[in-house]
């Protein structure tokens, strides 16, 4: 009977020892990481607004403290159309990771990622990640909209002031808008801008110019000089460069009352006296994410805080994806940050519908495609790329 003690004490010290051990192992371990070498791929340079919103995330991710873990390689200035030239330099020189930024980049960065199973690529304001996707092939962008109808919310607390100060007819408001090209994101941008301001002031309509490139400080600048000339007061834009603001800054000198609502970068230094306000998508948020998840070996839509669609996230105010950057508070309507801020929150709580009113959009490729909005259309619900295509019947003209 005590030799039966003795054993049963010794089989539970034995046990209890292991379990230590094992404990100890446990907190011993660290997460293994590995070193990545991460590259971009963008159309322009640190000059044009939206590579510089690139660039600002891809100079966040090198000062992050991973030393020497993380190595950042980048080819600028790349026309669409020469991208795969670009994505095959980052092949050979070994990267991990490869983030590209323009949308025409899509299909060659799908079609070399079927052919780099090894290496992630991310393509910015994508929409093929999920059509035959690719476990190495993501899309991502930041729920714009949102922004984009804060800026019109913002411009239109403006007009506001000025019918009220007898500056304006309420009955004959318009304002302008340089698009690049008739996209649905650029579509989506502009019919959020015209319902923020509509929000306030109801009469508005809007004048649409596209310059069919992305990127041409002369084209933007022209299309924003002819829309003030047309008798727009306030002028926004969708393209990459600073070229509207300037036009606004120029008229404004020569004695126009014109305004100006920007993106990707904040115009303030570059239009002191009509730049009302920017917005931008802070890409950041993904990029240093994924960066993170190849470096750990974890899957990347798992480890992004957003609306994960599939092998695409995207994200507004609600994750940080959206920024409004700084309100030109000596040009701006008075109380212009407190409504702004209510209304952001609003968004964060998913208490506003913006593409929702007494409106019809008709499809510009098919004029028998139309959508009543009094139903509304929930952007974004499906992808992180905007969808809505339609332009709103007596709402906004395009201009050619």
């Amino acid at each position: 009977m005590r030799r039966m003690q003795i054993l049963t004490f010794l089989t539970a010290a034995i046990m209890i020892g292991v379990n230590i051990s094992i404990g100890l192992i446990g907190i011993g371990e660290e997460k293994k990481t590995h070193s990545v070498k991460v590259g971009f791929v963008y159309d322009g340079d640190e000059s044009a607004p939206y590579s510089n919103n690139f660039i600002k995330a891809q100079k966040k991710l090198e000062a992050q403290d991973f030393g020497a873990r993380v190595i950042t390689v980048a080819k600028t200035n790349i026309p669409e159309g020469d991208e795969e030239q670009a994505i095959q330099e980052l092949i050979d020189e070994n990267c991990d990771i490869i983030f590209t930024t323009s949308y025409g980049y899509e299909k060659v960065a799908k079609k070399m990622a079927k052919d780099n199973p090894d290496i992630q690529f991310c393509q910015a304001t994508g929409d093929n990640a999920n059509e035959e996707p690719l476990s190495n092939y993501h899309t991502f962008m930041g729920e714009i909209y949102q922004g984009r109808y804060i800026s019109g919310l913002i411009a239109g607390m403006k007009l506001k002031e000025m019918i009220d100060e007898g500056e304006l007819d309420v009955e004959n408001v318009k304002l302008g808008y340089v698009g690049a090209f008739p996209y649905a994101e650029v579509i989506s941008g502009y019919t959020a801008f015209i319902l923020g301001v509509r929000s306030v002031v109801p009469t508005a309509t809007m004048d649409v110019r596209y310059t069919n490139t992305w990127s041409s400080y002369a084209l933007e600048k022209a299309c924003a000089e002819q829309l003030i000339e047309d008798g727009c007061v306030i002028i926004s834009q969708h393209s990459d460069t600073i070229g509207p603001a300037v036009a606004c800054e120029e008229a404004k000198e020569k004695g126009a009352n014109v305004y100006h609502v920007g993106y990707n970068q904040s115009m303030i230094d570059i239009a002191p006296t009509t730049s009302l306000v920017s917005s931008r998508i802070d890409w950041s948020v993904y990029i240093l994410s994924a960066v993170n998840a190849v470096m750990n070996d974890e899957n990347i839509e798992k480890s992004i805080e957003g609306n994960v669609h599939g092998n695409d996230v995207g994200g507004g105010f609600e994750y940080g994806w959206v920024n409004m950057l700084d309100i030109n508070n000596l040009i701006a309507a008075e109380g212009t940050e407190e409504v702004v801020d209510a209304e952001i929150e609003k968004f964060k709580k998913k208490q506003i519908i913006v593409f929702k009113g007494g409106y019809t959009g008709i499809n510009p490729d098919d004029e028998n495609d139309t959508i009543n909005l009094n139903k509304g259309y929930i952007e974004n619900k499906n992808a992180s790329a905007p969808s809505f295509h339609y332009i709103l019947k007596d709402i906004v003209n395009i201009k050619e």
